[in-house]
């Protein structure tokens, strides 16, 4: 079993290996560009993907990628403030249209929530047809009702307290949605292999949730303590320091989880593709340097890959329990 479980690992990173492009002749590889093609989004994964725009000219138009340029739009090489996006040429120049293109992370966002909202239905289905009484869960329910019941009540109800139910349902689907995109993107084949987690208007969309969760919901006692905290008078009359510090800190909390949760994927992803562009780089030089950096980089790739699991579980129960001390702290009663 250890041999099968090492021999889908070198396929995997070989599949990874065989996304790098190789070396032509005195070709020399572009590290940084495969790094940021990689981690970037794209209008085109494995397969071309549907690009529907809408021209103030022309109206809509929709066809896949891998018919560009036509219609007269093209993809905005570099240099261009649109680098890499779908622009319209015009006689004036290239103009960015309105753009709802399917893109890699648009798909991968899709296939997430579909694979989420499957999971949470399978589970939810068996304990509607079973006594959890008398039997034990099996299937789904069985790998989830530990994680679930560990995330509700050792870090969502010990952060929030008394009154956690209400924000259970939108911690938990953040943790999983995390969880989920964070194994996806490891995966080196279809439907893995997106950056999404490592994308930062998707971790800033999750970090807005949690701020509107937190403030929205906020008692009396929470705003008083940001507008007029307990502190010595002199620093909050004439100038307002301790309630404009309190003020600051209501983004700044959001602000850490939205650059915690992107920064430690999109490195994650950098450095587990930078060790395999190492085999490459070393290509020109001699047999016994490039086959040794061969296999130093296939070790090390294994060894990032066992970390990225480890770190995909910990990102999501970090953002999750930092979302629930931030809403309990919403929530606090009178001192």
């Amino acid at each position: 079993m250890r041999g099968k479980g090492l021999k889908r690992v070198l396929l995997a990173l070989c599949l990874m290996m065989a996304a790098v492009p190789a070396v032509a002749g005195e070709e020399d590889i572009n590290v940084t560009e495969i790094i940021y093609e990689h981690t970037g989004d794209a209008y085109s994964w494995y397969v071309p993907l549907p690009v529907i725009v809408h021209s103030r000219s022309t109206g809509w138009h929709c066809f896949l990628s891998s018919e560009l340029p036509c219609e007269g739009f093209a993809i905005a090489p570099e240099g261009d403030p649109f680098a890499g996006k779908v622009v319209e040429m015009t006689p004036e120049g290239p103009v960015r249209p309105f753009d709802i293109s399917i893109t890699r992370n648009v798909l991968s966002l899709i296939i997430s929530s579909v694979l989420l909202v499957l999971l949470i239905l399978g589970c939810a289905r068996w304990y509607r047809r079973h006594d959890v009484l008398k039997e034990a869960p099996a299937g789904i329910a069985a790998l989830l009702e530990p994680i679930i019941v560990m995330i509700d009540t050792e870090v969502i109800k010990a952060a929030i307290g008394p009154d956690y139910r209400r924000y259970s349902p939108y911690l938990l689907t953040a943790f999983f949605f995390i969880l989920i995109n964070n194994l996806l993107g490891i995966m080196p084949f279809f439907p893995g292999g997106a950056n999404l987690t490592g994308n930062i208007a998707v971790t800033l969309v999750l970090a807005l949730c949690t701020f509107l969760a937190t403030n929205l919901f906020g008692n009396r006692h929470y705003w008083k303590e940001v507008l007029w905290p307990e502190v010595p008078v002199f620093l909050k009359v004439p100038l307002p320091l301790m309630p404009i510090i309190e003020l600051v800190g209501l983004f700044t909390k959001p602000f850490s989880l939205m650059i915690r949760l992107f920064a430690n994927i999109f490195a994650g992803h950098a450095m587990l593709i930078g060790l395999l562009c190492v085999i490459f780089v070393t290509a020109k030089m001699s047999p016994v340097i490039n086959g040794s950096m061969m296999v130093v980089s296939v070790l090390l790739g294994i060894f990032m890959d066992c970390l990225e699991l480890l770190v995909a579980f910990i990102q999501a129960y970090v953002f999750t329990m930092l979302s629930a001390v931030f809403i309990g702290a919403s929530r606090q009663t009178n001192h």
